[in-house]
């Protein structure tokens, strides 16, 4: 079956996305803000749940059309063919919803109509009267955008940023997604380069370093919603997951280090590495100012603290500083990678960056500053 798919991402690793999505052999990627669309089957469903590292959720499009009044929303969404993908007992809550510069602003008005044309749809396609919404979860995403409606169906369910290996959470940890991006970004080569996070807090950016150096897929130890669909053939996803099995470089080497001065963080880190199934990640407890490297390079990312995780922005600017005046020192050669909202991180840093790009953690706008030395 052949169906129009797209991938969420965060603004600013679109392209990194898309990279990983003809990396998976999928073609002719449109890429827009905050998403990746694509042409797929039901294989690519599994694929891509299971091996997309930067992207949020993969949905199945259902239909795109124009609608200005809900007599217009109700029917254009009652002639698309839902009882492709949902069964007469799924479960198919209408639980996001957004609409932007649109004449069906009432998000509450939007999810009812859209709900009651998918059960009049139902139960005319699959010939029975009630809907007991038991079984699979086929969550219904609206968006609208200037009168423009897409309906699409969350193939995901928990967010892709969940890998399953987070034992507990930091106060602010990075999410696993960004972090992979960043690593991704960087464009480390595990086979020649160290890597090191010199404030690593629970270890996620290293864990997901060690995940691309040995090849796992980032959703193997999860499950998914579509693997409840009745439309998606079980040995499907048994083959995908057979195959990022097999996929998995058992004997890959790497040097992957991280440090900290948090112990409790440090500890959270060594439970999630074990959880990830990483053993050769080593994380230590080292204040910035004494890190140093018997590698002559090798990359440096980093998620640093911000003003708001140590409350108190002198402080910031002081491990900013010191981190420079180490990295000059210590790691002439290497290439350091560092994430921020502080707008005058390279002044505090003490040199300006090669290149810098716009990212978001969570909701805070931050750079991805890149020095090359």
């Amino acid at each position: 079956m052949k169906v129009t798919l797209f991938a969420t991402t965060a603004m600013g690793l679109e392209a990194v996305c898309a990279r990983e999505l003809k990396a998976l052999g999928v073609e002719n990627t449109r890429v827009f803000d905050g998403k990746i669309e694509f042409e797929g089957d039901l294989t690519d469903i599994c694929k891509t749940n299971l091996w997309l590292r930067t992207a949020g959720r993969i949905y199945v499009k259902l239909g795109q059309f124009k609608a200005l009044t809900f007599d217009e929303l109700f029917d254009k969404t009652k002639d698309l063919p839902w009882e492709k993908w949902i069964g007469p007992n799924d479960r198919f809550p209408v639980s996001r919803v957004t609409s932007r510069k649109s004449e069906l602003f009432s998000k509450s008005d939007c999810q009812a109509v859209v709900k009651k044309a998918i059960v009049q749809r139902l139960k005319e396609a699959h010939g029975v009267a009630n809907l007991p919404e038991r079984d699979g979860k086929c969550a219904v995403r609206i968006q609208i955008d200037k009168d423009i409606v897409v309906l699409s169906i969350d193939s995901s369910g928990d967010g892709l940023s969940k890998r399953g290996y987070r034992a507990h959470m930091d106060m602010a940890p990075i999410r696993e997604t960004l972090a992979a991006g960043l690593v991704l970004l960087s464009r480390w080569r595990p086979e020649e380069d160290a890597l090191i996070d010199p404030m690593c807090g629970t270890g996620t950016l290293l864990i997901e370093a060690g995940l691309i150096a040995k090849n796992i897929a980032p959703g193997l130890n999860r499950s998914f919603a579509a693997e409840t669909w009745s439309c998606i053939p079980k040995k499907l996803w048994a083959n995908a997951r057979q195959q990022a099995k097999l996929a998995i470089k058992q004997d890959a080497e790497f040097r992957i280090y991280g440090s900290d001065t948090n112990h409790t963080a440090l500890s959270v880190a060594r439970k999630n590495i074990t959880l990830a199934g990483l053993d050769g990640i080593y994380v230590q407890k080292l204040p910035v100012a004494e890190l140093d490297s018997r590698f002559k390079k090798g990359k440096i990312i980093t998620n640093p603290p911000y003003g708001e995780r140590l409350g108190d922005e002198y402080e910031v600017d002081a491990l900013y500083e010191e981190f420079g005046d180490v990295m000059a020192k210590n790691f002439p050669d290497w290439h350091v990678y560092a994430i921020t909202p502080h707008e005058d991180f390279e002044e505090l840093f003490g040199r300006k960056a090669t290149r810098k790009r716009k990212l978001f953690n969570g909701n805070i706008r931050c750079d991805f500053y890149q020095f090359y030395y």
